[in-house]
């Protein structure tokens, strides 16, 4: 789940950049290239988070960061991720940073994609059991001694403390058999605001994707909405007034195990065309939901994985600011540049951009395993 980042610091960066101006290159995406040497295919690392102790009415966003433990670089073509009770969803990354946190801190959703210096996504997973399986040949390219960064949102709505735990295991590939890296992509929409007691629909959004993504083949796709969340439908369009054809329209989809749906073979998007998404809601409390980080808000998103790499990004449709922004960030604009440096500022502090709705300070009683070879 993505942060109010976009939305917090939008308005201000509008204000100050009436367009969206170049600023040159974006940065680098990590290196394709086969590494040298590799691991054994099927060889296996597993990160374990936890057990934390989580108090009553606690809700946070936490971080960690580990050795992955790999000898070798490598390539790796399936991620399986396991959450328990409480775990509302966990982010893995890709990391630059050089010291191991193994006790949770604070911190603020895809901050090391908004920097690709800092690192990318691997996989975003909301079940208890999630596997991302790749395509032959394609696979996420891993350094030796390869640090991860995982983020764990995390609730307790009980009257009673709980324990959370989550872990996310790599296996490796075969590196004769990569050709392709593989990346990712997260699209949505805050313009949300449901009445009370009613049902809701925001769409259907187009999103013209960045003219590098042209081509593209993306093999995975899952929505994203909170506990109000009755559907996400995504299809591929030429163009606004485009139907467009259906690649996620899941049977009895549900927000709290969403499904991610596979694509076989891979789709492409055409020359300046993009995404058409739909979400819907059913607000059953009495107060309005709008578009927010807590569990208790909602969501209209979805993340595609794709190869080969132009990069991962956040990508962003508002109707709210200069009477309509699609934005993608890290990106060749100040506005991106604006939020990067409302976030590196913020510290995760200030608007709205710090840790859950409820709790405070790192928790006690738990926190993270290294990595153990399989």
């Amino acid at each position: 789940m993505v942060r109010s980042t976009l939305v917090a610091v939008l308005p201000l960066a509008v204000a100050a950049v009436l367009a969206s101006a170049c600023s040159g290159k974006t940065d680098t995406a990590p290196s394709a290239d086969s590494p040298e040497g590799g691991e054994p295919a099927g060889t296996s690392y597993t990160l374990t988070v936890g057990p934390l102790d989580v108090p009553a009415g606690t809700e946070k966003t936490q971080c960690v960061v580990m050795h992955l433990g790999n000898a070798n670089a490598m390539h790796v073509n399936t991620i399986h991720n396991t959450l328990s009770q409480g775990s509302h969803h966990m982010i893995v990354y890709r990391s630059t940073e050089t010291q191991e946190q193994l006790t949770p801190f604070d911190c603020v959703p895809f901050t090391d994609t908004l920097d690709p210096a800092k690192g990318t996504t691997l996989m975003v997973t909301q079940k208890k059991d999630d596997t991302l399986s790749l395509p032959d040949g394609v696979g996420f390219a891993l350094d030796a001694n390869q640090m991860v960064r995982i983020e764990l949102h995390y609730i307790n709505a009980s009257a009673q403390p709980i324990q959370v735990t989550a872990t996310s295991t790599f296996v490796a590939m075969d590196e004769a058999s990569f050709r392709d890296a593989a990346d990712f992509l997260f699209i949505g929409d805050p313009d949300i605001k449901i009445p009370a007691h009613s049902q809701f629909s925001l769409g259907p959004i187009f999103f013209q994707l960045p003219p590098e993504y042209a081509g593209v083949n993306f093999f995975a796709i899952t929505g994203h909405e909170h506990q109000y969340g009755t559907n996400v439908t995504v299809s591929v369009a030429a163009n606004a007034t485009d139907p467009g054809a259906s690649v996620y329209d899941v049977p009895n989809w549900l927000w709290s195990e969403p499904a991610t749906v596979q694509a076989t073979p891979p789709f492409q998007i055409p020359q300046n065309g993009g995404f058409r998404f739909t979400c819907d809601w059913d607000n059953t409390s009495d107060n309005q939901v709008s578009f927010g980080e807590s569990a208790n808000d909602e969501m209209c998103f979805f993340w595609a994985y794709y190869y080969p790499s132009q990069g991962a990004k956040v990508c962003m449709h508002t109707t709210q600011y200069m009477g309509g922004y699609d934005l993608c960030c890290p990106g060749p604009n100040l506005i991106c540049a604006a939020i990067q440096g409302q976030i590196e500022g913020s510290d995760g502090g200030g608007l709205g951009l710090g840790g859950g709705g409820h709790g405070g300070g790192n928790q006690d009683g738990g926190g993270a395993s290294d990595a153990s070879g399989g």
